[in-house]
């Protein structure tokens, strides 16, 4: 999906938009018309009937997860179709109308549970079902956030075909034994590590890291987790002993002898990245932009655009995402990719933490990217948390952040890409809920972005406290 990160290239005016290349990279025309589905964390489904580690996960929590779906609203093109589970704010429309963005046409159910992702709320409204079959004859294919079981279920039910692989393809490359084992074989950098497949593999990388690492300096990470979900720093023997046993007994319990787990050293770092690639159904392999993650305990919080890397470094990830993108075709994946990698404090690439074969928060961005970012600008991908006693209208929002929100003429500022995160984990009750406003802020200099960055999350905090802006 590629032009160069932190802006347009110079070109950018004769070069294909960001939603065609993604339908090319998808169906094979830069002209197919899409159904876009936010189905955010789909690694749960691809988890089922995997053996995990502990975990908490708070339904408030689960509502605003399933809120992101509104992200699809802007990486779809004015031809495409987009399932939200419910309507946007008018207000936000607006908004966006106003900024000159093209948007897709909007399917709603007639019901959303907030436990439920988009794709779920879709499978149980027979009427939404039947509106969007009528989308098939003329030749609308689904482009979801990742495929899985759920999903192929709204392919069948509706006679939309799949844009992207089926979900078996999915969850096999998505697997970090997967990134691990391919990493290895391409011969690309990565911390020292193990790939789990048994009981006894997973207690030989325990000793291993009792005998070369000691405690405190490995984790262990489910295959499939997401969010800083599913994984636990190895403290202690002790701690490795308690997660060896607890995975021994859910074996025992469930008769299912294989697990999927990967054990590494927890290596010092100065930046987290990611960048992404896009595999073409002929199998080349595009690469798109990298982005500095930004995080917190693990907990992806946002992205840093241009990445402050050098020629070479740059360099050294396109020929990663080469070799992976070709060992991705050859497994029969194409379309969107997303990686993790890191820069050690020598200024070293690790360039593959893991590999996420589906639509990034990244991805999501890159139209507004293209669009807004001019080439000399900065500019970071964040949310700010909300503590909210009563839903807050994006029309208050407006008036809130008043001289803080992009122009339509362009320039600096928030520009809010996702505003369904904000009110979603109210459900009639009284007592205070979080919320999440996403957004880019825009800026012609590293201290302007610090300082617009400061001055909205003030303004979100005081009106928090109740104090006037």
């Amino acid at each position: 999906m590629g032009a160069r990160d932190g802006g347009r290239t110079p070109d950018a005016a004769d070069a294909p938009d960001a939603a065609d290349r993604l339908a090319l990279a998808l169906t094979g025309s830069p002209d197919a018309r899409l159904l876009f589905l936010g189905n955010f964390e789909v690694e749960q489904q691809w988890a089922l009937g995997e053996h995990t580690l502990p975990r908490l996960s708070a339904a408030t929590s689960s509502a605003v997860v399933n809120r992101m779906d509104e992200f699809a609203l802007l990486l779809a093109g004015g031809r495409d179709h987009v399932v939200l589970k419910t309507r946007p704010d008018g207000d936000y429309l607006g908004y966006l109308a106003g900024l000159g963005l093209d948007l897709p046409h909007v399917h709603v159910p007639a019901a959303q549970d907030p436990q439920r992702t988009v794709t779920e709320d879709a499978l149980a409204d027979p009427a939404l079902l039947a509106e969007l079959a009528g989308l098939a004859a003329d030749g609308c294919r689904i482009a979801a956030h990742g495929v899985s079981e759920p999903e192929e279920r709204l392919a069948a039910a509706t006679g939309l075909r799949l844009a992207g692989p089926d979900a078996a393809t999915c969850k096999a490359v998505n697997s970090k034994v997967y990134s691990r084992r391919i990493a290895d074989e391409l011969g690309l950098r990565q911390p020292r590590g193990w790939a789990c497949e048994t009981l006894a593999e997973l207690a030989d990388a325990f000793a291993a890291v009792d005998a070369e690492l000691g405690d405190g300096r490995a984790v262990v990470k489910e295959a499939f987790g997401v969010s800083g979900k599913g994984i636990a720093r190895l403290t202690s023997r002790r701690r490795g002993e308690r997660i060896l046993g607890l995975i021994a007994k859910q074996v025992e319990a469930s008769g299912r002898p294989r697990i999927a787990m990967v054990v590494e050293e927890w290596v010092a770092k100065s930046t987290d990245l990611n960048y992404q690639f896009t595999v073409g159904l002929d199998g080349s392999v595009a690469f798109d932009f990298v982005k500095e993650q930004l995080t917190e305990d693990g907990v992806h919080k946002g992205h840093r655009m241009p990445a402050r890397l050098g020629a070479d470094q740059v360099d050294e990830l396109r020929t990663a995402a080469d070799l992976l993108g070709k060992r991705l075709a050859a497994d029969g994946f194409h379309g969107v990719v997303g990686v993790d990698a890191m820069v050690d404090p020598d200024g070293g690439i690790y360039p593959v933490v893991e590999i996420n074969a589906r639509n990034n928060m990244s991805t999501y961005q890159v139209r507004l990217q293209e669009r807004f970012v001019k080439p000399q600008q900065v500019a970071i991908a964040r949310h700010y948390p909300l503590r909210l006693t009563a839903p807050l209208a994006f029309d208050e929002l407006r008036r809130l952040l008043d001289g803080l929100l992009l122009d339509p003429a362009g320039g600096t500022g928030l520009l809010v890409n996702n505003f369904a995160t904000v009110n979603a984990a109210f459900t009639g009750g009284d007592a205070p809920v979080d919320g999440r406003l996403y957004g880019i802020v825009l800026a012609d200099s590293a201290e302007e972005l610090t300082t617009i960055d400061a001055e909205i999350a003030d303004r979100l905090d005081r009106r928090e406290r109740g104090d006037r802006p």
